[in-house]
């Protein structure tokens, strides 16, 4: 086959968003379609962040599918641009990398310098409208999927100054449009928090509601509500702001929780994986604690030393930055990752961290006592946990999985294991699950096919044999039921095709090797939803088509009737995950077994569509296809 200059596409303009929309904004699902209304609405909060606007206005129209972002900033320009000969507000919305945000005259700071926002946002919309009130008039221009739709014109005679985007998502790129209510609402929310005296508007036209936010105290508002219920130590809070660049807004305080709760932002934007800024602020709390042990000369309980994991149990805090060029690791801009922002935000924290613990000498005892008593419980649990494997595994040494996430709990009884389908889901299950009695090891791809392998090459597969080191009990001949760390082992794959493959492999590969965790009843397969199902104020979740038909039947014709198709559980929210698929109380499972009159058909089964004989394949799944609706080959 030739290969030469014609075989090479040229992509113009915004066709590359089209295209390939996960390169812009992460993928297609649910976040995806949501990081459309966080671009505009960074856009605005910019104004707000850099003086130019007090109030931002945020509308969920009632069709549920468009949104509208106004802020009383100083309007997008609309003058005509003098490379472009076109309207600026025009270029700014049809060209990638073309913005007010790639030198600090316009903007000090701003959500990022990839200058790819508004032009994305336009691409991926069926329709989008910029309305432009600027020097006393009011300007307006239509777009279509990216496309200039009609000439900018002048509609009026106005007051004021501000930007208008209203933008209806493309179903085309991203199937069932759900715009989520409460998500956008909780999104907002965390913008007024971190930009201290900004008054957000939210309205929901669907449900007639209206919430205007605004947050005097900024972060340290902020911290109060993430601490919630929880005591916080010393019950006083550390709160500090620096104004010079690159500014720095952090509240921070330690609770009864076990846990470690950082929250970090970046002109306005989660960076929910954290990064360099985040890491300054773990440094900072270690080295200033540390210090005031030492000039204090705490006397600690003999045997006690007071790791990382302990000094920051149980802290919350809020730390929001603002640099005039961050770097972020994508364009979703989940994580910063400007190498300097580490060693500063350090710098500048530590010293007045430990200047707060010395002028505040009993909250700080208060803190020092929650430190010994976290690394006290540390120590009696890795105390336990090791004499109950050392007397359950009758000295053989454990050798466990890096990725596998453990539950807490030693007892095989009370405790499971769910293999999950990719790293994505497996984050998610670790987000939601219960730590108590559930563990999570993620799988990367469909795993080898057992039925056509060897034990030498089973074992050499690195994901089956992450299984067996998990399992705890052997393989093959030598396999000990009594040595098994898991009573429940779920197979959790994508409720799709692909989904029900990796389960196939999983169910060769137990039943080949590892066949007693079948017969004695310890293998499920997890029923993950594949649909969400909104009819009116009631949501329904659906696992497959049939079942969706049913529901559909149901349904009153007068009900609203909204279905959204996960493309995967890594899309799912942690919360979502536990709620439909992982929580005991409301979840479906399905045990696997083999009755004694069906060990045969089950044998003869496993080889012929497993087996390396592709003819025995193909004979099943001629003999199948005339009972079944769907035959994936």
């Amino acid at each position: 086959m030739s290969y030469t200059g014609q075989n090479i596409t040229i992509l113009e303009g915004l066709e590359p968003v089209r295209k390939r929309p996960g390169m812009y904004i992460g993928g297609t699902g649910k976040a995806g379609l949501h990081h459309l209304i966080w671009e505009i609405v960074d856009n605005s909060i910019d104004e707000a962040i850099n003086g130019f606007a007090s109030k931002v206005y945020v509308t969920l129209h009632k069709n549920g599918k468009t949104v509208t972002v106004s802020d009383n900033g100083r309007g997008i320009p609309v003058d005509i641009h003098p490379k472009a000969g076109v309207p600026t507000i025009q270029v700014i919305l049809t060209t990638l990398h073309a913005g007010g945000k790639f030198d600090q005259g316009s903007y000090i700071t701003s959500g990022g310098l990839h200058g790819v926002g508004s032009s994305v946002v336009n691409a991926l919309s069926k329709e989008l409208i910029a309305t432009i009130r600027k020097d006393g008039h009011e300007y307006q221009q239509t777009y279509r999927r990216g496309k200039v739709s009609s000439e900018l014109v002048k509609t009026r005679e106005c007051r004021g100054s501000g930007t208008s985007i209203q933008f209806t998502p493309d179903e085309d790129i991203f199937g069932e449009i759900d715009l989520d209510a409460e998500l956008i609402l909780k999104r907002l929310e965390i913008s007024a928090y971190l930009k201290k005296g900004l008054k957000i508007i939210f309205q929901n036209e669907a449900t007639s509601s209206r919430v205007e936010m605004q947050f005097e105290g900024g972060v340290a508002d902020f911290l109060t509500k993430e601490v919630g219920k929880n005591g916080i130590v010393g019950k006083k809070s550390f709160v500090f702001s620096k104004a010079e660049h690159p500014r720095l807004d952090l509240a921070l305080c330690w609770t009864d929780d076990t846990s470690e709760k950082i929250r970090s932002f970046v002109n306005g934007i989660p960076t929910q994986d954290g990064g360099t800024h985040e890491q300054g602020l773990k440094d900072a709390i270690l080295r200033s604690v540390r210090t005031y042990l030492d000039t204090q000369q705490v006397s600690l309980p003999r045997g006690i030393k007071l790791s990382a994991e302990d000094i920051r149990e149980g802290v919350v805090g809020i730390c929001s930055c603002f640099l005039s060029e961050p770097q972020f690791q994508g364009q979703t801009k989940d994580k910063l990752n400007n190498p300097e922002m580490r060693a500063q935000v350090e710098s500048v924290v530590r010293p007045v961290l430990e200047k707060w613990l010395l002028e505040n000498s009993s909250v700080a005892d208060a803190l020092i006592a929650r430190m010994v008593l976290a690394a006290k419980a540390r120590q009696a649990s890795r105390d336990a946990t090791s004499q109950v494997r050392r007397k359950s595994a009758t000295n053989r040494k454990l050798n466990l999985p890096g990725k596998l996430a453990d539950c807490s709990n030693s007892t095989p009884e009370k405790c499971e294991l769910f293999i999950v389908e990719g790293d994505s889901a497996g984050g998610s299950a670790k987000q939601g699950r219960d730590r108590k009695t559930q563990a999570i090891l993620p799988l990367r791809g469909k795993v080898l096919n057992a039925e056509q392998a060897n034990i030498k090459k089973v074992m050499g597969n690195k994901e089956l044999s992450d299984i067996v080191s998990a399992l705890g009990c052997g393989i093959g001949k030598g396999f000990n039921i009594d040595h098994l760390r898991y009573h429940k082992i779920v197979l959790l794959m994508d409720a799709d095709q692909d989904g029900n493959h990796i389960v196939t492999l999983m169910l060769t590969f137990l039943y080949r090797y590892m066949k007693p965790l079948i017969d004695g009843g310890y293998v499920y397969i997890a029923q993950p939803p594949l649909y969400r199902v909104d009819i009116g104020k009631d949501t329904h979740w659906v696992t497959d088509d049939r079942e969706l038909e049913k529901l559909k039947k149901k349904a009153s014709a007068r009900s609203k009737f909204q279905i959204a198709r996960f493309k995967g559980l890594g899309e799912m929210m942690p919360k979502t995950l536990y709620q439909t698929t992982l929580d005991p109380k409301r979840r479906k499972l399905l045990r696997v077994t083999i009755p004694d009159a069906k060990s045969l058909e089950t044998e003869n089964t496993i080889t012929e569509l497993m087996g390396k004989d592709s003819s025995q394949r193909y004979k099943a799944i001629m003999d199948w296809m005339n009972v079944v609706e769907f035959v994936d080959v």
